[in-house]
């Protein structure tokens, strides 16, 4: 790459904030930030010097978020058991030590409402008397409870129920006296809620035990009146269902006719089996003990017949009359199992009649039970309420023993657990704090200064500034020299900086194209003073020392400057041959630089735009270049004239000459777009006058620039 040819390596994605940048931004307004610094660190340390001292009382005290149970039923306050309870628990208890009302009770215990003495201690000033004087009370109250509520700092720590309540003041002994009574008379007003709190539900359970009392007493007489009107009676005795007789006799006789049916499918059971079966063979009659009698005497007889039969004819008298025994017993055991049969019929026609007389009655007995339905719905209300009213009395009175056996005994759940000692040193001013405060505040100021600066204000500094606000390559980098040197005396040292820049300017140009370095070169700039005339002369030089035939035109015919550095007559020039009175041979003069010619502007016209618009420009231009390796024109400033716009269309390339940190974007961009009207080809910009000091870059950072070959 060229020396003073801007890098056009592309930066890291990564790379968010140029360090070295902000570097240099702050290094060249490091006197603002100084400035800034310096105010800020003196008003700081003035308003440490000035402050009053304040002084802080602490006192810690404990708060539980559960009482000590003395006897069941003794705390009436809910206590929750979660985390964010707990939390909501101790922040409200933080809210009512920060109250106004804490706030008038401590000032009333500490007289602080009496006079102006605690406005005077504090720092207040007290209000004038209004028209009235109860007016001029209310408002110094008003001013003492700002004063406690504004000094009063209550701070909760983190997964802990120790609450410091802090007081500040410029007294040390009033700062600790008013934090112990802020904690003593909250511990009292916690106290005295819990008691307020058991009279209040005392008088309201008496209210409520003589209500329920009353109403008791008439759902007992109600329900006694209706059920003797209504014949109900209670069987239990204790409160139970109550019933009628006709309710009484009803489960009776559904019993009665449950047995009724199953004596009456028994005996029809028995009744149907008796017809089916053979009079003998029924169980009944073969299990009876005179059939069974009868049936062995008939048995016997018949087996003294039969063995009579072997002897005896059936007409003897012997065998006739067994078989009239045997006769009759048949006839006596069927007379008799006829009898039990008629029995079983006789048995099962008893228990259908009894079944129905019974269903009979049952349905009188269920009509009248129907009937006496709605009289016990009603009769269950009325128990019902009987009931509640006794539940909830029982219910009150005994919460009533146990608040009552309570009263003005509750635990107290919070306690003092450091009491605030005069402090011994004030909390403020800090002084080491306020000066680092203001030495940050310092800083921030003159950054903030600093940042505002350099947006407003968009001076071409570096290279990088070049490229960014121009859009155009930094084709070279000129240091800034005194004002006294000798540009000339310079470039005759090769060793010097200046020679050095501009032998990198020399090699950019003639890397600058395929064929080397342009025939024709312009330098121009946005205003005076910039540095163009030097620039122009230097390169010349540069290339003429070479061995190049060059020749340098001093082309600002209304500031012409080349002549004096060169100590020659500006009689005959420029102005000579573009009026057609000179020719090229007339108005070159040689320099005592080997190679090196110069064309002075001549006499000074009256319009030089016109002189320079003419077609003679063009014509010297091609006759130098036919003539000399390289033709350098210093040409007038681009802004407000109209010389440089015309002249850049008739040279091969133009070089931008720019002056560091003094030019600003916005002028170089207006000039540049004069010069790309009139069809110029830029080359680049040459920033000129570069300190790198001044705005803020490091001596290795551009140190090439100056001592390029040196080291070599």
């Amino acid at each position: 790459m060229p020396p003073g040819a801007a890098s056009t390596t592309p930066s890291s994605p990564w790379r968010v904030i140029d360090l070295r940048a902000v570097w240099s931004t702050v290094y060249r307004n490091r006197y603002i930030v100084i400035v800034a610094l310096a105010l800020c660190v003196l008003l700081g340390i003035a308003v440490t010097l000035l402050s009053t001292p304040i002084y802080k009382g602490t006192a810690l005290i404990q708060i539980d978020l559960q009482t000590a149970q003395i006897i069941e039923g003794a705390d009436i306050q809910p206590t929750g058991g979660g985390l964010q309870d707990t939390e909501r628990y101790l922040e409200t208890q933080v809210d009512v030590i920060e109250s106004r009302s804490l706030a008038r009770t401590v000032a009333t215990q500490l007289g602080l409402f009496r006079n102006n003495t605690f406005l005077e201690r504090m720092g207040v000033e007290p209000a004038a008397a209004p028209a009235g004087a109860f007016d001029l009370r209310q408002t110094r109250q008003e001013q003492v409870l700002d004063a406690l509520q504004d000094n009063l700092e209550v701070e909760l720590p983190v997964d802990s129920s120790v609450v410091s309540i802090s007081f500040e003041s410029p007294d040390r002994v009033l700062a600790s006296q008013i934090a112990n009574s802020f904690a003593e008379n909250y511990i009292t007003s916690n106290l005295r809620r819990k008691y307020d709190t058991t009279a209040y539900a005392r008088q309201f359970l008496e209210d409520e035990l003589a209500n329920t009392r009353q109403r008791l007493e008439e759902s007992d007489r109600a329900l006694l009146e209706y059920a003797r009107g209504a014949g109900l009676i209670d069987a239990s005795g204790a409160g139970g269902n109550a019933s009628s007789l006709t309710t009484a006799n009803l489960g009776q006789f559904n019993s009665d006719v449950a047995t009724a049916t199953a004596n009456r499918i028994s005996a029809e059971q028995r009744w149907r089996e008796a017809q089916g079966t053979p009079l003998m063979n029924l169980p009944s009659v073969l299990s009876n003990p005179a059939i069974q009698s009868l049936v062995q005497q008939r048995a016997q007889l018949r087996a003294s017949y039969e063995l009579n039969r072997e002897r005896y004819a059936a007409d003897y008298p012997v065998q006739q009359e067994l078989q009239t025994q045997i006769d009759a017993f048949s006839r006596q055991i069927n007379d008799l199992a006829t009898d039990i049969r008629d029995g079983i019929r006789q048995e099962y026609d008893l228990s259908r009649r009894q079944e129905t007389a019974l269903r009979n009655e049952l349905a009188d007995i269920r009509g009248e039970t129907l009937a006496e339905q709605d009289r016990g719905i009603r009769y269950n209300i009325l128990r019902r309420e009987v009931d509640t009213n006794r539940t909830l009395y029982e219910g009150l009175l005994q919460r009533y023993k146990e608040i009552s056996a309570a009263a003005g005994i509750s635990s107290n759940n919070i306690s003092i657990v450091d009491r605030a000692d005069p402090p011994v040193g004030p909390v403020r001013p800090r002084p080491l704090l306020n000066i680092a405060l203001s030495i940050v505040a310092g800083l921030m100021l003159g950054l903030g200064l600093v940042f505002l600066r350099e947006n407003f204000d968009d001076a071409l500094r570096s290279t990088d500034d070049v490229e960014t606000k121009l859009g155009l390559p930094a084709i070279g980098v000129i240091p800034k020299m005194k004002e006294d040197t000798d540009a000339r005396a310079e470039m005759a040292d090769r060793k010097s900086d200046l020679s050095e820049a501009y032998a990198a300017l020399r090699s950019s140009l003639m890397l600058s194209t395929s064929t080397g370095a342009p025939k024709s070169l312009v330098f121009t700039s946005s205003g005076q003073g910039e540095g163009k005339s030097t620039s122009s002369l230097a390169i010349a030089c540069s290339f003429a020392q070479l061995g190049r035939t060059v020749i340098l035109i001093d082309a600002d015919m209304r500031r012409p400057s080349q002549h004096k550095r060169f100590s020659v007559s500006n009689k005959e020039g420029l102005s000579g041959f573009l009026s057609s009175q000179n020719t090229l041979a007339q108005i070159t003069h040689p320099t005592d630089q080997p190679g090196l010619d110069l064309i002075t502007a001549g006499p000074i016209p009256v319009n030089p735009a016109e002189l320079i618009a003419g077609p003679n420009m063009q014509e010297l231009i091609t006759q130098c270049e036919n003539k000399y390796d390289l033709v350098v024109i210093d040409a007038p400033p681009v802004l407000g004239l109209a010389d440089a716009p015309t002249l850049v269309s008739d040279v091969g390339s133009t070089i931008f000459v720019v002056e560091a940190n003094r030019v600003h974007g916005r002028r170089a961009n207006d000039a540049l777009r004069r010069l790309r009207s009139g069809d110029a080809h830029i080359l680049g910009v040459l920033l000129t006058k570069f300190d790198a000091k001044t705005i803020g870059y490091g001596a290795k950072e551009y140190g090439y620039v100056y001592d390029y070959g040196v080291k070599s």
